[in-house]
């Protein structure tokens, strides 16, 4: 009799023991989605850096979680992994100058307008969005400058000409989504934040086997790397550090 108390004992403990995980509820699963595109006026005088010439109108999308939009994007999204893809934010400002008064139809007995604002749309930066999670965060791309890189994607790869914080240098960068330095960072050439090209660079290339990046800076012959190919460092549910990524070759 007294084993069979054991057994009995032991059984119960064990189902205590699993119990947690059994009652545990499951994760919630997130809807993540892009809205249909609408244009907004957009111009130069209101993003200096990133509209071309002539450009007056800015193709937009709302970024909805769960049905709650919690930003808005432009341009074309890209598939990192089958649940992450990134995308590229687009920014509304308050373009009012402190000194501006409010607008007022000079009625009179109008009561006071709240503080002026003037709104205009600019082009942000590039969108990291975790489809299974619902995480959402800006990318920190290497001498990225949203007035002149325009970035070209492959795997976990982003390609752009980029420009150095002291606004000197148009460099050739390939960026790694995750990775702390760039995968490529050579110097193309000399960069005049006053007088450039609207387009300082044509989107780059990509060649699968051997993996190469070609650029095409304005005025310039194209220029080719070939890459050391590495795994991806995209770790997506976990918050570990990244390894230093793969190293180039120029050709």
């Amino acid at each position: 009799m007294r084993i069979y108390r054991v057994i009995a004992g032991a059984a119960a403990a064990a189902l205590f023991a699993v119990a947690p995980d059994l009652s545990a509820a499951p994760r919630k699963a997130h809807v993540v989605v892009l809205g249909a595109a609408r244009k907004v006026a957009y111009s130069k005088a209101g993003d200096p850096g990133g509209a071309a010439a002539g450009e007056d109108s800015l193709k937009i999308r709302a970024l909805l979680l769960d049905g709650v939009v919690k930003e808005w994007t432009t341009g074309d999204a890209h598939d990192v992994t089958d649940r992450s893809f990134v995308v590229r934010r687009v920014m509304r400002l308050n373009d009012a100058l402190p000194g501006d008064s409010p607008e007022t139809s000079g009625k009179p007995n109008e009561k006071p307008a709240p503080a002026a604002s003037r709104w205009v749309w600019q082009r942000g930066p590039w969108l990291l969005v975790d489809r299974v999670t619902g995480h959402i965060v800006a990318l920190r791309l290497p001498d990225y400058d949203p007035g002149v890189s325009q970035v070209s994607w492959f795997r976990d790869y982003g390609a752009y000409c980029g420009v150095t914080a002291s606004g000197k240098s148009l460099y050739a960068v390939v960026a790694q989504v995750a990775a702390r330095k760039a995968v490529l960072a050579k110097k193309l050439e000399a960069f005049d934040t006053e007088n450039h090209p609207d387009a300082v660079c044509a989107a780059a290339e990509w060649q699968r086997e051997p993996l190469r990046i070609t650029f095409h800076p304005a005025g310039k012959d194209a220029v080719s790397f070939d890459l050391v190919p590495g795994s991806a460092v995209l770790v997506e549910d976990a918050g570990d550090e990244a390894e230093t990524p793969a190293t180039a070759q120029p050709k």
